[in-house]
């Protein structure tokens, strides 16, 4: 028996790999392809999107914006250029969903703390009232990264039209006040072609792993 499997050793060890080989082949042509899908204002939740942009089902971009972060700096989107990041809307006295929501941020910015092509953006829904000291207070408190992670206030219309335009993530507060906002928990995932990619439940903790996940796949796709 041995001397017979030494005979034909070439041939069973080759056989053994091309088996391999198919059962991998066979494998990956079952197993489904990820993908994201890309998220318009007509796919959209209608009480989070502005009725004016309601109708746009195909080529959603961000707009372009200009907002004051946590040290006085003036952020663009030049600062996003190239870059997948997450957009969030919060404000620093939010005592029920923000204070999850920041905490599920961070372990976000630490999983991607030395990949530069990865940031965060979260805008006060307040800014009347979050003004750079007190932004550069709550990052500090919550250990924002600067290079990492913009805490941005401005002009509340500004942040409003950007919250229902552009990432299709706020709901429309009382409608008597014109510009008043309802931050919702939703996390918004944004490629390096600015086109929104997925939604998150921030106060979640497995829907941080699915944003993580999905990072890392756009990642993988710039690649290739």
């Amino acid at each position: 028996m041995k001397s017979l499997l030494f005979k034909y050793r070439k041939f069973i060890a080759g056989f053994l790999v091309f088996s391999a080989i198919v059962l991998s082949l066979f494998y990956s042509a079952l197993k489904p392809n990820k993908s994201l899908p890309i998220y318009n204002p007509a796919d959209v939740n209608p009480e989070l999107v502005d009725s004016t942009v309601q109708y746009i089902a195909n080529k959603h971009r961000i707009a372009d914006f200009s907002f004051t972060n946590q040290n006085g700096k003036t952020i663009t989107q030049k600062d996003y250029e190239g870059k997948i990041y997450v957009a969030d809307f919060f404000f620093t006295t939010c005592g029920s969903i923000c204070p999850k929501m920041t905490t599920n941020l961070v372990e976000v910015q630490k999983e991607f703390l030395h990949n530069p092509k990865v940031m965060l953006l979260s805008h006060s829904v307040l800014p009347d009232i979050d003004d750079v000291p007190i932004l550069k207070a709550y990052a500090e408190r919550n250990g924002v990264i600067d290079s990492k992670w913009n805490l941005v206030t401005g002009d509340k219309k500004a942040i409003y039209t950007m919250a229902r335009k552009s990432y299709l993530a706020v709901k429309q507060g009382k409608p008597n006040e014109l510009y008043d906002m309802v931050h919702t928990e939703n996390f918004v995932l944004v490629d390096t072609k600015r086109r929104v990619r997925g939604f998150y439940d921030g106060t979640k903790k497995e829907e941080m792993t699915r944003l993580i996940e999905d990072i890392n796949w756009l990642l993988a796709d710039e690649k290739n």
